[in-house]
């Protein structure tokens, strides 16, 4: 079953009791703010499609304290398919994936003829919503929770730079951007575990770990398990990265390397390797690297090849165990690098694993 990412509201006799146009006192539903915040902590998205003014419109919900909870909201007097069409591609979700809500039965049924995949409730069903399971996932991450915040730092962002007149070196120091690579908690596997299955096109192997597989991992300090987020002085994008990493006498061998798309123009792969490279110098040992092509994920291949990765057999894979078909095992020779020129960079010491320093 596919969950729900984002619920898209009506307004009027939906969200709340009455039509806005005839009364611009309209309060919310009973018990509707307890289901747009339940659904807000568990990192569903939602927004709004309505036909409607739309000054009135955002004003009464900016009075009522829910406006924030909205994205992209879509107010005007076209069909609401359209509405919510356009806020899946913006939000760049499947229809599938995308769930509306409305007390009319003619809205729902235009929205179903012009949107299959998208599900549709009445409003009757509003308040009860969280308590279907395709509004319950799995798991609900520290990143699940702040999601909406990401995504409304992200359109700041994103405004930010297409505004912007100049080199796009200079805009990216303009976001004082900061990466932390860190060895995972317990916490943070839900987290890991989603990049793994989520992350296709920045992904090396395509290899899915679970969360128990994971959680054995960290307890074993053979492997290293490792997180990257990332922030800057719009918020944070949370975690944008993972590696896995098996520790061997003469090599260290990266198992996984997956970064999200959303941070692909940042660089944030070169510098993840880049980091890494250092770290196997300061340790004495090569680097391994598997990685499995796809239609795409080609991208990580340049970027393995950029950072210097060959197909060179050395004796150092000796203890390994041999790679499975179709995953080519890159190898590299360690000497150090310089880091990104605009990226602070705070990371775990993995030279010597029982202190963490921070790199510049």
């Amino acid at each position: 079953m596919t969950h729900v990412k984002c619920l898209v509201w009506d307004l009027d006799n939906t969200l709340w009791n009455g039509t806005l146009l005839e009364d611009d006192r309209v309060e919310l539903v009973d018990g509707v703010l307890d289901t747009v915040r339940a659904l807000d902590e568990r990192g569903i998205l939602q927004s709004v499609a309505s036909k409607n003014d739309a000054d009135l419109a955002l004003r009464r919900l900016t009075e009522l304290g829910v406006a924030d909870y909205f994205v992209l909201p879509k107010i005007g007097w076209g069909p609401k398919s359209d509405s919510v069409r356009e806020i899946a591609e913006e939000l760049r979700f499947a229809p599938e994936a995308v769930a509306f809500v409305d007390d009319q039965p003619q809205e729902r049924a235009e929205v179903e003829f012009g949107l299959p995949a998208v599900r549709c409730y009445p409003a009757e069903q509003a308040v009860s919503l969280a308590e279907l399971p395709e509004f319950t996932p799995t798991t609900v991450t520290t990143d699940s929770r702040r999601r909406r915040r990401m995504y409304q730092a992200g359109f700041r962002r994103d405004a930010e730079r297409a505004a912007f007149r100049g080199p796009d070196q200079e805009f990216l120091r303009s976001l004082e951007l900061e990466m932390t690579i860190g060895k995972a908690t317990g916490q943070e596997l839900g987290r890991v575990e989603e990049l793994t299955v989520r992350t296709t096109q920045m992904n090396t192997t395509g290899v899915f770990y679970a969360e128990d597989t994971l959680r054995g991992m960290i307890a074993n300090p053979a492997h290293e398990v490792l997180t990257v987020t990332i922030t800057d002085r719009f918020g944070p994008y949370g975690a944008v990265g993972v590696v896995v990493l098996d520790r061997h006498p003469d090599a260290w061998h990266v198992k996984l390397l997956a970064t999200s798309c959303r941070v692909v123009s940042l660089g944030a792969g070169a510098l993840v390797l880049n980091w890494l490279v250092n770290e196997a110098e300061r340790a004495g040992v090569h680097l391994l690297a598997d990685f499995r092509p796809t239609e795409r994920n080609r991208i990580m291949e340049v970027t393995y090849r950029f950072a210097g990765f060959e197909d060179d057999p050395c004796a150092c894979a000796g203890p390994l165990p041999a790679q499975d078909d179709g995953v080519l095992r890159l190898h590299l020779t360690p000497a150090p690098r310089e880091l990104s020129p605009v990226i602070r960079l705070t990371a775990a010491d993995l030279s010597e694993p029982a202190r963490t320093s921070v790199a510049s």
